[in-house]
C-alpha cells in the first residue's frame, strides 16, 4: 500500500493494519469510506487504465450489501434493493391519502381551523398511537443491526473497548464530516474532476436541519407533558424557532444533495443505489417542504390537507429509515469509532502509519 494513499482518508491507514480481509473487515472499511472520490481521481490505475481500480465504487457496492446483511429483521434486508424514489414517494402519498380519507369522513379535510389547531383534525393521542410504535421500531431495528455490525468488525487484534478519547474523536469526525475533505481540505471531486465542498456543506445542512427538527419535536413533547402547553406553537417559542430553522436548513441541504447526486460521475458511486439515495432525499425534502407549508398556511382552509401530506411524509420517512440511506450514517459512525479505537493500539503488522 503506497504511503501516498494514506493521506486521503481513514480507509488506507486501516488497510495497513491487516494482512487478510475477511467479510467483516471489508464491511468495516466500506463504511469507513465517505466516497469523496479523491483516491479515484488521484490513482494512476483508475479507469480507463486496464487495471480499472475504483475504490469508491467498490466500497459503495459493499456498503449497500452491508445494509442488507445487517438489517433487522433479516428478511427485510431485501428492501434496500427496492427502497427507491418511486416507492418512497408512493408510500408517502398513500399514507397521506389514507389520513385525508379519515379527515374527509369526519368532514374536516378542507376548511379553516380556529387557531390552526391541528389536534382538532387528528387528536394528540391518535398521533402518538400512530407514530410512537414506528419510532420505537426504528430505534430497535437500527440498534440491533449496528450492534451486530459492531461485534463483527471488532477483530481479536484490536478488540479493545471504546474509550472516552476514542469516542470523542469519532464524534468530532462524524459531526464535522472530516473525511469529506478529500484529505487536503478542498473537498470531494465533482463530475468534472474539480474539487468542491458542496457535498460536505449539503450533508451538514441536511444533518443539522434534521437534528433541529427532531429537537423541535422533543422540546414540544416536553412542553406538552411536563408543562401542559399544547401545540401548535408559534414564534418566538423554542419549538417553532428550532423547527423553522431546521426546516429551512433541511430544505436547502436536500436540494443540494439531489443536484449533486444527479450530476455526480457514474464512476464515483454505485448506480444501483441511486434510487435508494434519491428516495431518502425526496422524503426528507417532502417532510421539510410540507412542514414549512403547513406553518405558512395554518390560517387557510388548506391546513387539513397539508397536515395529511406532512404526516404522510413523516410516517413514510420513519418507516423506511432502517431500510434506506439513513442507515449509512449509523454504520459509518460505528466504523469511525472502531477506527478511533484501533489507531490507539499498536499496529499488529507494523505497516503504514495512523
Amino acid at each position: 500500500m503506497p504511503a501516498y494513499c494514506e493521506g486521503f482518508c481513514a480507509v488506507f491507514p486501516a488497510m495497513t493494519r491487516r494482512l487478510e480481509f475477511g467479510k467483516a473487515d471489508i464491511h468495516f472499511l466500506a463504511n469507513l469510506c465517505h466516497n469523496c472520490g479523491a483516491c479515484l481521481h488521484a490513482c494512476q490505475y483508475a479507469p480507463p487504465h486496464e487495471f480499472a481500480v475504483n475504490v469508491p465504487q467498490a466500497m459503495a457496492q459493499v456498503r449497500g450489501q452491508t445494509y442488507a446483511d445487517y438489517a433487522w429483521p433479516a428478511g427485510l434486508g431485501a428492501l434496500y434493493q427496492r427502497n427507491g424514489l418511486t416507492l418512497a414517494v408512493a408510500l408517502a402519498l398513500a399514507l397521506a391519502a389514507f389520513l385525508a380519507l379519515g379527515a374527509a369522513l369526519q368532514g374536516t379535510l378542507w376548511g379553516a381551523i380556529p387557531g390552526g389547531d391541528f389536534y382538532a383534525i387528528f387528536p394528540h393521542n391518535l398521533l402518538v398511537g400512530l407514530f410512537a410504535p414506528v419510532f420505537l421500531f426504528v430505534v430497535l431495528a437500527l440498534g440491533l443491526g449496528v450492534s451486530r455490525f459492531w461485534r463483527d468488525v471488532t477483530p481479536a487484534t484490536s478488540g479493545q473497548p471504546a474509550s472516552l478519547p476514542a469516542a470523542a474523536e469519532a464524534t468530532h469526525d462524524m459531526l464535522r464530516l472530516k473525511y469529506l475533505d478529500g484529505g487536503h481540505g478542498q473537498g470531494c471531486n465533482n463530475e468534472d474532476d474539480a474539487f468542491t465542498l458542496s457535498r460536505r456543506n449539503a450533508h451538514h445542512l441536511t444533518f443539522y436541519g434534521f437534528m433541529l427538527c427532531f429537537a423541535a419535536t422533543a422540546v414540544g413533547t416536553v412542553y406538552h407533558y411536563a408543562f401542559g402547553w399544547a401545540a401548535p406553537y408559534d414564534l418566538p417559542s423554542l419549538p417553532k424557532l428550532l423547527g423553522a430553522a431546521g426546516g429551512v436548513s433541511l430544505l436547502a441541504g436536500t436540494t443540494g444533495l439531489w443536484r449533486l447526486n444527479r450530476r455526480r460521475h457514474a464512476l464515483q458511486g454505485d448506480l444501483a443505489q441511486k434510487a435508494m439515495d434519491l428516495g431518502f432525499i425526496a422524503l426528507l425534502f417532502l417532510t421539510s417542504a410540507s412542514g414549512l407549508a403547513l406553518w405558512l398556511a395554518r390560517a387557510t382552509p388548506a391546513l387539513p390537507l397539508l397536515l395529511c401530506l406532512h404526516l404522510g411524509a413523516v410516517m413514510a420517512l420513519f418507516a423506511t429509515l432502517p431500510y434506506g440511506k439513513f442507515a449509512h450514517g449509523v454504520f459509518r459512525t460505528a466504523s469511525l469509532l472502531r477506527h478511533a479505537v484501533e489507531k490507539r493500539q499498536p499496529n499488529p503488522i507494523g505497516l503504514g502509519a495512523d
